[in-house]
């Protein structure tokens, strides 16, 4: 089970950009000590390097990187854009929310994804979390 305190959601973020998107959800991780700073880059070079595979659903990104780039614990930061910024991805742009994931192995990166396909597939819990001001209450939702 994935609990997350709310230290790793931001709500309202200012970004331009795909990658201040995505480093603003990276950070989040930092500074709770889930992973070292290099991890942040590595998720912003995935990105260069591959693209808007991880745009995963209509306004959603869960942007990750390698076990070996940095993670120090397993963990799942969450940050909604003030406003959507395009990814380039040709069905799902632009995104609003960027879930940051770091798994300590293989095993852990994909349970979090199933964990979070559950929660953002769920149209009731992804309205509250696209809508609410309430930390808590996405809090409670996510966990």
């Amino acid at each position: 089970m994935l609990t997350i305190n709310k230290n790793l959601i931001q709500l309202d973020v200012e970004a331009a950009t795909a990658e201040e998107a995505i480093r603003a959800a990276g950070k989040l991780l930092a500074d709770e000590n889930k992973v070292e700073e290099r991890y942040i880059d590595a998720m912003v070079k995935g990105f260069e390097d591959v693209g808007p595979y991880i745009v995963l659903a209509p306004s959603i990104a869960i942007p990750h990187a390698r076990p070996e780039h940095g993670v120090l614990e397993q963990g799942f930061s969450l940050v909604r854009l003030k406003n959507p910024v395009a990814f380039g991805h040709p069905t799902n742009d632009p995104v609003q929310l960027v879930c940051a994931i770091c798994g300590t192995d293989a095993t852990s990166h994909i349970g979090m994804l199933q964990t979070i396909a559950a929660v953002l597939g769920n149209k009731e819990k992804l309205e509250v979390i696209l809508t609410s001001n309430n930390e808590e209450e996405i809090l409670s939702i996510l966990n």
